[in-house]
């Protein structure tokens, strides 16, 4: 499967989806806002508004982040709430977590996912079972944050979608937003949690702009964890994905409005708790099922949501097979010419979407 390549990804063709995807009201004005702009007004807001809440990661101050997320928030905000850490997930995770346990509410930022399988033992084994195991009387309030997923030219060891990983751990919740408002929204809703939450972000989409409406310029805006979004109805079939690859669905859903198809296109927003109410209505609706992710199809998020649908009533609608449209189940290549086929492109979204209906 053929990946968007940097110059379609910049293209006013390229985020036609993105653009599309957040519709306002008439009674809402809407600005331009990219997802990097997005984070960085959430921690703003949030470190101003609870003095237990602060950021930690490797070049977070002084340098502003490693992709800027972070921008101007040690000059701020000082060294107190802005911490830059040595190259040790494992170290700086252990202390942020020992930190929430403490009761402060630590924003722990991973330079990319792939490094936290160096703090994997603090996220599973301290982060999310420490509550339970304490029967309630620890909770562990902290984010762990960062770019999730392939980027372009990262080659294997830094290209992992890490939403099927920690999806399956009870204890935590994990967010993986699309657009600016998600991002700003989710991660807000997540910094306020009292459990740890893994955002998962996606380097690519750091640049791209979408549209803000008044309401989610607001400092009290959220968007409430475990709930998904349809960013286009539509009749005859539901796309279900999450963080850069709702994109890809939106623009298949486009090219195959120009044949008669409507798709329902859902943005899943939260991994777990997952939105199983939403995806039933859908497929309920529209009697049949595409899945979308970056990630590798084995044990994936799609092979989640089709057990989860054949296990309801959703599935005596189904008029059709679902089918799952993936990362290519293999390491990511280095090599352009084979990344460019390791990841969903659009194209492999409108062939599968005429599978499943049948279109020759």
């Amino acid at each position: 499967m053929a990946a968007l390549n940097l110059r379609r990804l910049i293209s006013p063709k390229a985020l036609t989806g993105c653009r599309r995807s957040l519709s306002t009201t008439a009674s809402c004005k809407a600005q331009s806002m990219t997802v990097r702009d997005s984070l960085n007004m959430a921690m703003d807001e949030e470190i101003a508004r609870d003095p237990k809440v602060f950021l930690m990661g490797e070049e977070v101050a002084e340098y502003d982040g490693a992709y800027k997320v972070s921008k101007n928030l040690w000059r701020k905000y000082g060294n107190s709430r802005i911490k830059d850490t040595p190259i040790t997930e494992m170290g700086y995770a252990g202390i942020a977590v020992g930190a929430a346990m403490a009761g402060l509410r630590p924003i722990c930022e991973f330079m990319t996912f792939n490094f936290s399988m160096q703090a994997i033992d603090h996220v599973i084994n301290s982060a999310a079972k420490t509550y339970y195991m304490s029967a309630g009387t620890v909770p562990v309030p902290i984010v762990f944050r960062g770019p999730n997923g392939a980027a372009l030219g990262v080659a294997a060891q830094h290209s992992q979608c890490f939403a099927a990983w920690y999806s399956h751990c009870p204890g935590l919740k994990v967010v993986s937003p699309y657009s600016s408002e998600d991002c700003k929204g989710l991660l807000k809703s997540a910094i306020r949690d009292p459990n740890p939450v893994v955002c998962l972000e996606n380097e690519i989409m750091y640049g791209v702009q979408f549209e803000m409406s008044d309401q989610a310029l607001d400092k009290d805006f959220l968007i409430p964890i475990g709930k998904a979004k349809i960013e286009r109805a539509g009749k005859h079939i539901t796309l279900v994905s999450h963080s850069k690859f709702v994109g890809t669905c939106l623009d298949a859903a486009n090219e195959l409005a120009g044949i008669g198809v409507e798709c329902e296109v859902i943005n899943l927003r939260t991994i777990r708790p997952m939105d199983d109410e939403t995806i039933f209505k859908s497929v309920m609706k529209t009697h049949h099922l595409v899945t979308v992710e970056g990630g590798w199809p084995q044990s994936g998020i799609g092979a989640e949501i089709v057990a989860r649908v054949i296990e309801s009533p959703a599935f005596n609608y189904l008029d059709a097979p679902i089918i799952r449209v993936t990362g290519a189940d293999v390491p990511m290549p280095y090599a352009k010419l084979l990344e460019d086929h390791a990841l969903p492109h659009p194209i492999n979204v409108t062939r599968s979407v005429k599978k499943v209906l049948n279109i020759k």
